[in-house]
């Protein structure tokens, strides 16, 4: 993954791919109350959560702290620390990373 460009198929691929072990950062979001991407004090990695708004799926991609915009305005890096290998996405809306735990 961290040769290759990443892409928002390589994201939904992966995603769909680790569902049930994937873990979600979410480390900004829009705030429509201020008009702005406010950073969280302290982001904590949590399970990815169903997205159950049916309205959204197509930009969440059906995860909980997800947010695509779409129409390539949609910025994918390779991320890995010494315990998650993921994809850190941002954008207009914020930012966040998805991640599966390494395997020991």
């Amino acid at each position: 993954m961290q040769t290759k460009k990443i892409t928002l198929a390589t994201l939904k691929s992966f995603v769909r791919k680790n569902r049930e072990n994937l873990y979600v950062l979410e480390t900004s979001r829009f705030s429509g109350m201020s008009d702005m991407v406010e950073y969280h004090d302290t982001p904590q990695w949590h399970p990815a959560q169903d997205d159950t708004r049916n309205c959204c799926l197509e930009n969440s991609l059906g995860v909980l702290g997800v947010w695509c915009v779409r129409g390539s305005r949609d910025y994918f890096k390779h991320f890995e620390n010494e315990n998650f290998i993921g994809i850190n996405v941002y954008n207009c809306c914020g930012s966040f990373t998805v991640a599966i735990k390494k395997v020991a």
